[in-house]
Order: C-alpha cells, then structure tokens, then sequence
C-alpha cells in the first residue's frame, strides 16, 4: 500500500461547524484541521515513474493549511477516517475507474480517507477519543483508525470463504437456530416447510439456499400478508387484500398495459416524437410513435432508518432501476420522493407539541434522516439524472390512547423514505419477449460487493429487533454513475425498436442475484444454470452466500439471445457499463449453482421448492374501536394557531427539500414544485412533456392522510385517494379515469388491531371508492413491520406509526401549458377568491394539523361522504379550465383553508382580504380555517362570477361555493367576520414563520450564512420578482432560413460517462438546424470518430466519474493524459471554423482543458459552492458585452434561466488572475438579482461566484462556457415562470441560433 495525501476535507465553514460541535463536547479542544489522504494499492516499485504524474491527477479540491497551533503548547489527536473494513465506498469505485483509464493500470484500487488533527489543551482520555470519532465517522459505513499505517486493512486479502451447512438431521431446532444468527426472519410455518423439503431431498441445507429462501420469500418479497386469507372478529373474509386492489383493475381495466407483473405498472400514454440517436449513425432524430407512461412507487424505510444518507439514496436508485427494467426495457423519465418521521426536535426552533420520548441507539433520529436522508435521495436522482418533482414530509410523534383504551407512542421512529415516479416505453416493449432455452443470462452493473447482505429480510422485521450487527450488514451504497451508464446500455437496446436484444430483464434489489437471477428465468418459464465465479466481485474472500446474496447496487440481470450477444457486448463497451454472463436459461427448471473454486455445487435444488408456496398465511384479527376525545377549539387564540400550524412541517417550507434536487435535468419539465416569480414552493403537481415537440405530457401528485387513522382507518384511505386527486386535477387531463393510483401501505401488522384496519382500509379503497370513481391501482407497495421496540433502563419502549396510504397519482395530460398554479394573478382588477367546500360546511378537524400542535385528536374527521362530489368537483374544474375562468387554483389539505390561502399569497407577494358574514363564533371561525375537508380555492374574474356559478350547479356543487374574498395591496391576510376585524397580520411576517423550519434545518446541514441570506430576502416586500427584459426580438427565429437546408452542420454532443444532459442539449441544437450526433469519449479514444468531423462541439452537463477528482476533474484528466486524445482537442480548439460550448460539467472540464484552447488562460476554475450544497435554482441572469458567438446580439439582456450544480462557484488562484480576467472582458454572464444588480448575495448567486459571474467565453468568442442550463428552457414550457405573453421560445434559444447563423 502507498499513500499520498491530498488537499483540505472540510471547507474553512465545515471545519468551523464541525469544531464548534467538538467544543460543545468537550471543551479541551481548541483546534481543527483536516485532509485528505489516498491509499493506494499497488506495488510501489511500479509507481516510481510515475508518481508526479499521479499527484497532479489525485490534486484537486482547495489546497490545505494545517491550522495554527496555539502557544500554549497543544496536543494534537491525529485520527483517520475511512470506509469500513470490507466495504468499498462509491468514491473507490468511481476514482479507480478514472485512474485505470489515464493509464495506472498497475494500480488495483484507489481508496480515501480523511486525516483529522485535532488540537486539544490537555492529553484525552480514551474515553474522550471515543467520543470525538462518534463525532468524526458515521459508524455504519466508517470506521476510526490510530494512524496511517492501520489503513492496509483496506487492501486486505485472504482466500474465498467456503460456505456452511445445517445439518438438518440432527433436529430442526439446528434450523431455528440458524434463522435467528442469520437474520433470515423466516415464519414457523417457513422453518417447517424447508425442514420437511430438505428431509425429503435426504440432504443438508447449505447457509446460501436458506438466505435466498428467505429472502425470495420474505414479506419484502412476497407479500404475504396481502394474499393471506382473513378472519375478523370470527368472520371470514371473502377476499384478499391484494385481490381487493386487483379489484380496481378488474372494474376499471381501460387505458391499463400492463399491471401487477412487472417492475412497474404501464398506462396508456400520448402520441408525440421521442428524440433519441440513430442506432447506426447516431444522429438524433425524432420518431413518431406512441409514448406510454410506466409508474412505480417504492419504499426504503429500514435501510433509511440505520443509515438515512445511502438508506435514501438506494431507495431512489432501486425504484430507478424498477423503471428501466419493465418490459424490454424503459427509460426513466421523473421522480417524487416522501419522508414521514418522528418529531425533528430542531435544537434552536422547539416546538411546544414536540416531547422526546426516546429511541433506539442503532436507528437514526427524525433530525438525522431529515438532514441526511433526502441528501441522498436527491443526490442520486441529480448524478442518475432525473428530475425529483413532487413530493411530501410529515412529522408525527406523541402519546395516543389505542383502541384498547392504553396509552401509546405513535410516530415514524421507522421512517417512510418514499422513492417513485414514472418513466416512458415503446408500445412493443411493454410485454417481456421469451427467455430461449440456452439464453445467456447475463449480470449488468457493478460488481458484486459484501454490502446490504439480507435487506429483504431485515426490512420485514420491526426496527430495534434486530441485532446491531445485523444493521451493519444491511447497509447499502450508491453509485449513481454506474447506474446511469446501465440505462445508458439499456436506452441503447430499446432505441434498437425490434431488434432490441434484451429478451428479458428485472432489476437487481432486495435478495440480490439470489432473488434476482432465480425470478429472471421463473418468469421467462425456464430454469437457470449459473456460474459463481462468473459474477464480477470486488471481494475476493466473499463466501458464496455472500456473492449470490449480496445486495450491492447499480445491477441489473438479463436474458440475451446468443445471436445478439455481440451486439449487446459492443453497446457494453461503448459505455464503459461492466457486464457478464454468469449462467444460461435451461428448459428443465431447476436451479444450478456451480462454484468452480471448491468444485461444488452450493445451489443444487427445484424451482418449486423455492417457489412453491409455502404453508399459506391465514390473518385471524380482531378489530378494535377507538374511542377519541372531542377537540375543544374555544380557548384557541388565532394568531398562536396560525404560527403553530405554519411552523408544522408537513405545512411548512419546504424549501430545503427541494433546492438540493435538480428540477430541470432533461429538458422535459413544465411544472416542478416552485410556483412563480419569487419561485415559492406550493404546486400541487408535477408536469413534464411527453416531447420536445408539441404539448402532450404527464402528470403526477401525491395524497396521504395518516393521522386520520388514528380515528376512522377508512376515512384516512378515501382522504389519501381524494387529495392526490384534488392536486393532480390542476392538469389538464381528460377524464378522471386517466388517473392510475399507485398505494402504498405502511403499518405495523400484528399490533393491536392495527390488521382489521388494514383490511377495512383496503376495502372501503378497493372495493368501494376506486370503483365508484372509475379509478384502478395498478401497482403499489406494502411494508407490514412498522413498528419500532427496544430497551432502555430495564424497560421495553415502542414506536408505532400509524396506518399510512400514501398515494401517487399520475395521468397523461392533454396541454402541459393549461397546468394550474396556485400563483394569484395581482394585476388584473376586480377578481375574487372562491372556495370550492367538498365538507359542506360539517369543518370535522380530528386528525389535522390544528390537531397535532394542540395534541389533542379530535373525534370526527374529514371524509369523502360522497364519491360523486369528488367526480363532479374533477369535472368542475376541467370545463371552468377549458373555458379560461380559473386564473389560479390550490387544493384545501393540511393546515386547512388559512394555509391554502396563505400559500397562494406567498406565491404572489399580495395579501388578501377575507369576509366571513355567515360565522358566529370564535369557535366556528377556527374549525372554519383550519379543517381539512377536501376542496380548493380558485381566483376568477369578477364578470366571470356567474359563469363559475352556472358551472357549479350542473355539477351539483352550488352548496359547495362560497365567495370568500378579494386581493388587496397592502399585502396583509386580514380576517373579518361582518365588520370586525379579527386578524390582520402582514404577508412577511407569515411567510417568515412558514420557512422558519427550511431555515433552520439549512443552517444545520448547509452553509449557516446563506441560509440566513435566503431567509432574509423574504424581508423585502418591495421585491420585484423573476423579470424578462430583453435586447432582442424573441419572436424572431434567426436559424430559420438555415433550418430545412440539405446539408447541416454537425455538432458532437460530447458526453463521458457519467453525463447525463446530452438529450436536451442535441434537441436545443438540432431545432436550430444542426445536424446532432450523439459522441461518447470513447469514440474518441478507441479512433472510431475524430473531432475534425464536426463544426460545433458541445460538452454536456452532468457528473462525469461522478465527480470524484473535483467536478469535471476525471473528464479533464482523462483528456490531458492521453496524448493522442490531447492533440485532437488541442486541434479542434485551434481551428478558426469550429465553435465550442461547455455547460455546466461540461463547464467545469473545459475551464480545466484551458491551457489547450487560445485565449482563454485567464479563465477560473469551478469549485464547491458557498452554501456547501448542490444548488437547483431558476435565477435571473444578464448577457453581458462580449465577443461570444453564442451570446451575439443579446448583450444587456436578462432573463431567468435554470441552474443545477454543486460545484459552480468560480475560483481565481489570485487577485491578480482575477484583475487579468476582467481585463480580458471575457465575461458573458453574470447573475443578477431580481432588481437587475450583479448577485453579490444568495440565492441570487447561487454558488458565490465573484461578480456574479456565470459564463465566459474565450478571446475570439468561439469557445463559450457557462455553469446555468441555456439547453433545458429553450422552449417556453420548459421554464418554471414566464411573462404570459412568451408562445414557443424562450430567450436562450437565441444562443443555438446564433450558432447556426455564425455558421451559415
């Protein structure tokens, strides 16, 4: 092992924090610093020549400086951090792919760790020690070593583990035994099943037949509870749970392709062009085809629990990987994410309904998951490439009276991490092709890794059963780059339309390949022979249990037809995407599993004793009666429920959720969550295009109401069902029917009556609302252990989350551009605001927000009393659209009417007045505006009043609306019941209490002072807003004379792995008149393209090596230590004729590649931004003066444009390189705040750059480079707010014009 040590770990900030939070520990420490330091396996012999060029490839980041040792003579604690023994982390993975390709190949692998010296004015105690690396590490994928020399731990090799055998007939109490030191969480009836099977076989279970038993068959896996047979009370039951949702299907089958059989429900989508390359020229083209929407919705809750950044972050890729594996193959288009814990018990923002009630020491806090946990949600989907659009937070902890009349704690001590969304497919892809006896069954992704080992197993246990050793091995790791390059191979296989190779494909997840491989051939109606050592491994010691059960990752397995192997392999190579074939399909169906190492076989067994049902479920329950208390609301004074309930998360801000999610990615996005000029985050549904071309799209929202069970367990499913649908009835969809639900079910099967319930549950759902709606679920998820025990002080405690629906809708939409929002439209005159009241007036607050911060239940809550009132409301709303009366709409849910009008102010910087002639009393007034019946308040225009009214009436909804207010310009929410007024507080001072939670939790996790900037900058009332002024006539396409010419010129739509942005760049440039080719670098490097065959070379966003050597580092390097690569980019550069645009990653590569293209030495390099989070903003920018090809003609213009990035702040090596920069007037554009002025503050400029400064250009113009995405808002649609007058384009299509017209 060699080491070389590297540049500063933590910003000047985070080292600040961090020693701060020491300080708080122990107050003998008095200094921090901290580095990197890379461990390198290899000879050192071999590393004597190069070992220069290896410390110029491992130099990224800010250089270090130890911090100045005090006088008072210090002792330094030197402690080092690294990845746990036997793991390999994401960076490995990433960087040792990087340096294999720059030419190291005699180094094996590549590893960090992090060096922290810690001052300290007396010598520690061990146990002191011990309590600062709690500090330094997170124990579940870290560990703490002494010194630099324990770090050959890392590399440590050792002979393949044999496997082990249960010697069955010395007693099944032997197989017992092994069910509880495995964790396999195998049922009696289970362990009775395999006793009897394995005594007929007259042979001995091996540890990896029992693994993959139990997790092919675990709850995870299976299902069982949702196919048990049911009693109840003594009654027996006359359907399944399960058969109840097949139910909704089977009454409203239409527009359904595919359900219930696959890794994700298809629904019948819009006729549009999908834009992807030529299979043989690779030329982007449209095609014109049907383009249907798959839909899945996931769960990752007990491995979020235990470590809720990877927990997360495998949740959002496992769904991802669902998307990609339906059919023959689907392309993952858009994602939602959800998060319900416990109370987050902010330490500097106390909430008087928050009370600790403790935990176990193994789970993480609410506060934990929440700062970590949708971290790495949102990272995945950002380096993966998705849009994270739709979502929701809840937080419940408190002290309930059950059924059984005992006191019990409630809440989410095992977290819901919610991961879906929806992807498209081909029409002839949505149907599994056949498996041909003899297929090549292959495994595609990374290799196989001794991580998340029994994670199906874990996930159907209730949290804190399991032991502390069994977490640490259900831990999982991400790599998000592996996987976009795995859809990047499969995207390839279905753009090949019937020549698609891929026969079969299912993702690998819970189980690993032992559930994986095993259902592969099941379904394809074949057994499997497969070969151990076949499977790609980083871990040479692996046992075969923990090759074939492992959980790693970023994996996929399919079935390919020998004949299309080759063609298949070259996909493979393109893309740098690992694969192997480990086994082919046999007719005989039987499982083979041969190990050529100890020559045996350790899976020898038929597919029906794996498969085979077990011993069925049979569910005998009883159901319980809660008996609440009445919510007495006299006593409550408003302005005190107003503050406490705008502070309640699941109404609150939701701000830091969603600005470290990239909304923009693709291309394709309309609607995301932020609403606006002052970009607010309150849309009720996500919207995205089916196309480039044309305004056909997709639509998809949430609904759940989980405390309502606590009351009436029905009620709370036909509350979830009807939100979502309220939300997603702000689209334009043409029948209700369109809508397809996905549920997911959360509860704690086996407490109390929590199980009647359920069943009551999915009836009054299935059985009842959905086919009284017209509506069908065909997909959903169910997680049966939500319940959380442990130990403390000789006493058992608990945790039980309440029965939890949570619902996603999605739908086609028919015109993305009719999409609602909730933005009030302030400069019309003589508008009112109606509430459309599907309660009635009956104002049943049990179980709502008001509820939760007075902790007091309520004992009659809001319902759908009549499914009709929901279809007459959907349609309501659609005919009012149609006809352009709604000018703004938002759905009543939590925190009732006060939050939904309070929003849309938000929204719009107004205030609003509100009249209420027909409320008494002071009581009535706070169930009025603060229950959660179902509804909506839209804004129309006065003289449109009666219009609205007449609508109303046909659809039996006249009782239903109230006109209940107008705008005013004094921007306060004033209150009045006849002529007194009862409340009048000001807009600021309202949303400052509703983003105090997002402030507070992005001072904790981010950098403190841009938290407290963004927070601050709802202070100014007088904000104008995002604004367009432009310097040039939008209207006026100046491409249009070149677009339909014979010949185009050619732009390389640069892309290394790991980029994720080339679709929307090559449409961008292609609807400007270019000829788009889609150009991998290893077309570059393997000589099949050179660069001197293109006019225009574009290098893409994303995160190339996933960013592991600095952003855009890897990329640059793999350039720079290539000669033959080095001169052909050195000679493009230096051609007079070409241009040249790098955005974003792409950006940060050339700004690295500077040295190569003539006059651009003084450009800066890009680093991590200021905030110390990844950034996804739509912010306001202005064109400056300057010689840019790209930027021609626009120069003084300012418009809002998208931004997404983590490492966009520009950095100069000195005052003076900056002076010579700005003399150059290299720049081309700057942000700007909303007034115009260079961003100095954030969010306005969001990563810190000096001045403002976003994009530059070289000294002749033909090389321009810029952090913000011109490519993902060309088209009007495609931005998040615009001026009501824009039609097709948007500003930044110019710059794709201008290129074509330089080229003319």
């Amino acid at each position: 092992m060699e080491s070389i040590l590297g540049g500063s770990a933590l910003s000047a900030f985070k080292s600040s924090k961090l020693l701060q939070t020491l300080k708080g520990l122990n107050f003998s420490v008095c200094s921090l610093s901290s580095q990197y330091i890379h461990f390198l396996d290899c000879n050192p012999d071999s590393l004597a020549a190069q070992s220069e060029l290896l410390s110029s490839l491992l130099g990224y980041g800010e250089d270090y400086t130890s911090s100045q040792i005090a006088e008072n003579n210090e002792t330094i604690l030197t402690r080092l951090v690294v990845p746990r023994q036997g793991t390999i982390s994401p960076w490995s993975s990433k960087a040792t792919e990087i340096i294999h390709n720059c030419g190291f190949s005699n180094i094996s692998r590549l590893e960090r760790g992090t060096l922290f010296y810690i001052g300290l004015t007396e010598p520690p105690s061990r146990s002191v020690v011990k309590d600062i690396d709690t500090l330094l590490h997170d124990r579940m994928t870290q560990m703490v070593l002494d010194d630099i020399s324990q770090a050959e731990i890392l590399f440590s090799r050792s002979d393949p583990k044999q496997m082990d055998s249960i010697d069955v007939k010395k007693g099944k109490h032997l197989l017992i035994e092994a069910n509880a030191s495995m964790g396999l969480a195998l049922a009696d009836d289970e362990i009775d099943y395999l006793y009897e099977q394995f005594k007929n076989l007259e042979r001995n279970p091996n540890d990896i037949e029992l693994m993959m038993f139990a997790q092919a068959n675990s709850e995870h896996c299976r299902h069982k509870i949702f196919n048990a047979d049911w009693t109840i009370d003594g009654k027996t039951q006359s359907h399944t749970l399960f058969g109840m949702i097949q139910n909704t299907k089977q009454i409203s089958p239409d527009n359904v392709l595919s359900a219930y059989s696959d890794n994700a429900a298809v629904i019948q989508g819009s006729p549009g062009h999908r834009f992807y390359p030529d299979p043989s020229s690779k030329e982007y083209k449209l095609r014109k085809e049907q383009i249907h929407i798959l839909m899945k919705v996931e769960t990752h809750n007990h491995p979020t629990a235990i470590a809720p950044f990877p927990g997360a972050s495998t949740g959002s890729g496992g769904e991802i990987r669902d998307e990609g594996a339906t059919g023959r193959g689907g392309k993952p288009k858009a994602g939602l994410a959800g998060f319900s814990v416990s109370n987050l018990r902010i330490p500097d923002l106390p909430q008087p309904w928050e009370e600790d009630f403790g935990k176990p020491s193994q789970i993480a806090s609410a506060l934990e998951i929440m700062i970590d946990g949708p971290i790495g949600g949102a990272a995945f989907n950002n380096e993966f490439g998705r849009p994270n659009l739709c979502g929701y937070f809840r937080t419940l902890e408190d002290r309930f009276v059950g059924e059984e009349g005992k006191e019990e704690i409630r809440g989410y001590h095992k977290p819901i991490m919610i991961a879906g969304g929806f992807g498209n497919i081909r029409e002839d892809h949505v149907r599994k092709g056949e498996i041909e006896v003899g297929a090549k069954l292959i495994v595609l992704g990374g290799p196989a890794m001794l991580i998340g080992l029994g994670g199906g197993a874990a996930s159907s246990m209730a949290s804190g059963a399991s032991s502390e050793d069994l977490d640490f091995a259900s831990v999982q790791r991400e790599n998000a780059e592996m996987e976009r390059r795995c859809q990047e191979v499969i995207d390839q296989c279905w753009q090949l339309e019937e020549d698609n190779p891929i026969a079969f494909i299912h993702d690998v997840g819970a189980g690993g390949l032992s559930n994986a491989l095993p259902e592969l051939v099941k379904d394809g109606d074949r057994g499997g022979k497969f070969y151990l050592r076949e499977i790609p491994s980083a871990e040479e010691k692996m046992s075969p249990m923990e090759i074939w059960c492992n959980e790693s990752q970023e994996r996929y397995v399919l079935a390919v037809s020998p004949s299309c192997l080759s063609r298949f392999e070259s996909i493979c190579n393109r893309e740098r995407c690992p694969f192997a074939v480990v086994g082919e399909a046999t007719r005989e169906k039987r499982i083979e599993l041969i190990d050529s190492y100890f020559e045996n076989k350790p899976i020898d067994l038929p597919m029906e004793l794996l498969f085979g049902k077990p011993p069925k479920i049979i569910k005998n329950v009883v159901s319980g009666h809660p008996k609440p208390s009445a919510f007495n609301t006299k006593t409550i004074e408003l302005l005190e429920a107003v503050t406490r309930i705008l502070s309640l998360p699941s109404v609150a801000d939701k701000s830091f959720l969603i600005t470290i999610g990239d909304r923009t990615i693709t291309g394709l996005v309309c609607r995301d969550q932020m609403v606006g000029p002052w970009q607010v985050p309150v849309a009720d549904a996500a919207v995205t295009a089916s196309s480039f071309v044309g305004y056909f799209g997709e639509a998809m929202a949430m609904g759940e109401r989980p405390l309502l069970s606590l009351v009436d367990s029905p009620a709370s499913g036909r509350m979830a069902i009807a939100e979502a649908i309220t939300n997603i009835a702000c689209a334009q969809i043409s029948e209700l029917s369109d809508v397809k639900l996905s549920a997911n079910w959360m509860v704690a099967s086996g407490f109390c009556s929590e199980d009647a319930k359920l069943y009551e549950t999915v009836q009054a759902v299935g059985m009842e609302l959905c086919p009284q709606l017209g509506i069908c679920i065909p997909v959903g998820k169910d997680s049966m252990s939500m319940r959380t025990v442990w130990e403390a002080n000789g006493k058992e405690h608990s945790n039980t989350a309440p029965l939890s629906l949570i619902i996603s809708a999605f739908a086609p939409v028919k015109d993305i551009r009719k999409t609602l929002t909730p933005e009030l439209k302030t400069s019309l005159q003589d508008t009112s605001l109606l509430l459309i009241d599907l309660g009635r007036g009956k104002n049943r607050i049990a179980g709502s927000a008001l509820s939760q911060v007075y902790r007091q239940l309520g004992d009659k809550t809001p319902d759908l009393d009549n499914p009709n009132d929901l279809i007459n409301f959907f349609e309501f709303i659609k005919v009012c659209r149609e006809r352009g009366l709604i000018l703004a709409y938002h759905d009543r849910s939590d925190g009732g009417f006060f939050t939904t009008i309070a929003e849309m102010c938000f929204a719009s910087h107004c205030g609003a007045n509100l009249q209420f002639d027909n409320i008494s009393t002071h009581e009535s007034l706070i169930n009025f505006l603060f229950n959660e019946e179902l509804g909506a308040v839209i804004q129309v225009r006065d003289q449109d009043l009666k219009h609205v009214q007449t609508y109303a009436n046909e659809h039996n909804l006249t009782d239903c609306l109230h006109r209940i207010g107008t705008l005013n310009d004094s921007d306060n929410i004033l209150i009045q019941l006849g002529e007194n007024v009862c409340f009048s507080e000001s807009r600021v001072s309202l949303q400052r209490i509703w983003s105090e939670t997002s402030f507070h939790m992005q001072s904790i996790r981010d950098n403190s002072e841009c938290a407290r900037q963004e927070h601050d900058c709802i202070l100014d009332a007088d904000n104008p807003g995002l604004h367009v002024d432009l310097s040039f006539d939008l209207e006026k396409n100046i491409a249009t004379p070149f677009i339909n010419l014979k010949v185009k010129p050619k732009v390389g739509v640069l892309r290394e792995q790991g980029v994720n942005g080339q679709l929307e760049m090559a449409a961008a440039f292609d609807f400007a008149g270019f000829s788009a080719i889609d150009l991998h670098m290893t077309d570059i490097i393997e000589n099949r393209v050179n660069l001197n065959q293109f006019d225009v070379m574009v290098a893409c966003g994303g995160f190339s090596y996933g960013d592991v050597l600095g952003a855009g580092g890897g990329w640059a390097k793999s350039i720079l230590f290539n000669d033959q690569v080095r001169k052909q980019f050195e000679a493009f550069f230096s051609n007079p004729n070409t241009l040249t645009l790098g955005v974003c990653n792409g950006c940060q590569m050339l700004s690295i590649l500077k040295d190569l293209i003539p006059g651009a030495s003084t450009w800066p390099t890009f680093v991590r931004n200021f905030s110390e989070q990844f950034e996804a903003r739509f912010t306001l920018v202005r064109i400056e003066e300057s010689s840019s090809v790209f930027l021609d003609g626009m120069s003084g213009s300012r418009f809002p444009i998208a931004v997404a990035h983590g490492e966009g702040r520009a950095e100069f090596s000195s005052a003076e390189h900056y002076a010579s920069f700005n003399e150059s007037t290299l720049t081309g554009v700057r942000y700007v705040d909303n007034y115009g002025s260079i961003a100095k503050s954030y969010p306005a400029n969001p990563n810190g750059s000096p001045d403002g400064l976003a994009g530059m250009c070289s000294m002749d113009g033909r090389v321009t480079i810029m952090m913000p995405h011109p490519e993902r808002v060309f088209r009007a649609c495609q931005n998040s707010w615009h001026p009501d007058d824009w039609n097709e384009l948007a500003p930044s299509s110019r710059m794709f014009q201008n290129a074509r017209k330089w080229l003319r």
